[in-house]
């Protein structure tokens, strides 16, 4: 599976997101709080900062951005200077189209000030939200500009992605006709929905991505589990006629409904995560749904549905560990992908296994160490060399010689241990990423397959450090490592046997 996901995400290419909602800016007002007011029986806020950034379906238009996804933003902003400033943040963003998004006089753009106090001067902690905004549905000469707009614009868009915070904007007038124009178009639609009762304005889209408390809302079932999860998604595609349900679980992850024959209903898990602020998740995960979906039709790699909100779990958990709505890329989702494989897999692995994680790195710009050695008894000497390795990069590669190849280098009283044991004590350094075992005298091999950035070795090394040339040549470097004197596996053998002959020789 782990595989499977990284092939997606690298074939997906950039699909054309057409993004239609409630746009909204986001602001955060920070500060320390240290004393009671004298004038009454309320906390005292000294600002530090403030800080300013797309909400809503700008939140998406972020996250889509920061994933590299062309977008075409349609919506409404008031007439003020708040949506100017929204105006100019989404405009800011690589391969955000701002032109849909409409200026209106009688109504001001949605606005949310969060008021956050700074634990212990770090730790964010939301103490209120002041929110500034009208609810009721825009009128029938905004709703034609934006459907003109969305009409002439659809043949180059891949994708409809609808997000709605129920601000007036994804009526139930002006829904069904976006919704009416994408299907007339040939293209799917994908709906983060309002926290509301009533689905009739999303009735037959493509897929939709209710959460555990929206979809009880929408069906007055309980969802608490899978079965219940299970219950409500069928109920709410056989009323409102849409072929997919999504629904997000929290840490339990999402089931996947398709009324589709060809395509499983099954509970798709997540890893657990520390959360620190959910703000912004659904819309990541609706960022992501539209990245892959959206480029599933061009892709080597078609993704199954299933497969889609894998990804898109992946990284709504990476985004509740951060605080706010902040982007998360395609490398970031890449890098989690790697780390969870390699908690699941462990650290030790066959040099195929090895090469498409190596790869997989350097993809995403990271700099791969690489040493070797017999780590025959573990001592400090080789801490030390570890931990200066690891510092010289993002990931390290430890190779270490088999069995075989130590005796050929150290003799046939060489290894202590068996090379399953050396492995394990060098997989459990919290320094090393990965081990791997090479039968050969010297890893010339193993080097040329993954052609590290950088070759460590300590310099006690005589001669040519194996490998160098190829390194320098591929645009890598050697580092050399000073080792601790007296500190080797051989001198340890040599105490041992000294003070257990001088032992033996006193009992005789």
């Amino acid at each position: 599976m782990f595989e499977r996901l990284l092939r997606i995400l690298n074939h997906i290419g950039h699909p054309r997101v057409m993004l239609v909602g409630d746009f909204m800016l986001d602001h955060y007002l920070l500060g320390n709080i240290d004393r009671i007011s004298p004038e009454a029986p309320v906390v005292v806020l000294n600002v530090c900062g403030r800080e300013e950034r797309p909400g809503g379906a700008g939140s998406v238009a972020m996250h889509l951005a920061t994933l590299k996804v062309p977008t075409k933003c349609v919506g409404v902003l008031g007439d003020d200077a708040t949506g100017d400033k929204l105006r100019g943040m989404l405009n800011e963003l690589e391969e955000v189209e701002v032109s849909g998004l409409i200026s209106v006089k009688d109504r001001p753009t949605t606005s949310k000030q969060r008021i956050i106090g700074l634990a212990q001067h770090r730790h964010r902690q939301q103490l209120m939200r002041i929110d500034e905004e009208s609810t009721g549905d825009i009128n029938s000469d905004t709703q034609q500009r934006l459907l003109n707009y969305v009409t002439a614009e659809l043949k180059d868009c891949d994708v409809v992605c609808l997000e709605d915070y129920n601000k007036g904007v994804l009526s139930e007038e002006f829904s069904p006709k976006v919704i009416a124009a994408a299907k007339q178009a040939n293209k799917k639609v994908i709906v983060d929905p309002a926290s509301t009762t009533n689905y009739q304005r999303y009735r037959g889209v493509w897929l939709i991505k209710p959460n555990r408390r929206e979809l009880s809302l929408a069906t007055s079932i309980e969802v608490k589990d899978e079965s219940t999860a299970a219950q409500a998604a069928r109920q709410l595609s056989e009323k409102y006629d849409i072929e997919n349900v999504v629904v997000t679980l929290d840490m339990q992850g999402a089931y996947v409904f398709s009324r589709n024959p060809d395509v499983k209903s099954e509970l798709v898990p997540t890893r657990a995560r520390s959360v620190y602020d959910v703000t912004g998740a659904g819309d990541m995960v609706l960022a992501m749904l539209g990245l892959i979906i959206g480029g599933a039709q061009k892709s080597q790699d078609t993704p199954t549905l299933s497969e889609a909100v894998r990804l898109a779990n992946v990284a709504g958990g990476l985004e509740v560990e951060r605080f706010g709505s902040v982007g998360i890329s395609r490398d970031e989702i890449v890098t989690d992908l790697l780390r969870e494989n390699r908690s699941e897999k462990g650290k030790i692995r066959d040099h195929q296994s090895l090469l498409r994680e190596v790869q997989s790195y350097k993809q995403q710009g990271m700099k791969v160490v690489f040493t070797n050695g017999c780590f025959d008894l573990l001592h400090p000497g080789h801490i030390k060399l570890l931990s200066f390795a690891r510092e010289q990069g993002d990931v390290l590669v430890v190779a270490i010689n088999s069995d075989r190849s130590v005796r050929q280098l150290k003799g046939e009283s060489r290894p202590i241990l068996k090379e399953q044991d050396r492995a394990a004590l060098i997989a459990a350094l919290e320094a090393v990423d990965y081990v791997t075992v090479f039968d050969e005298e010297t890893p010339i091999k193993l080097i040329e397959m993954l052609t590290p950035d950088v070759l460590i070795k300590g310099t006690d090394w005589q001669g040519a450090v194996v490998g160098q040339e190829w390194v320098e040549d591929h645009g890598g470097e050697v580092v050399l490592v000073p080792l601790s004197k007296g500190r080797s596996t051989t001198n340890i053998i040599e105490q041992v046997i000294k003070k257990t002959s001088g032992q033996i020789l006193e009992k005789e």
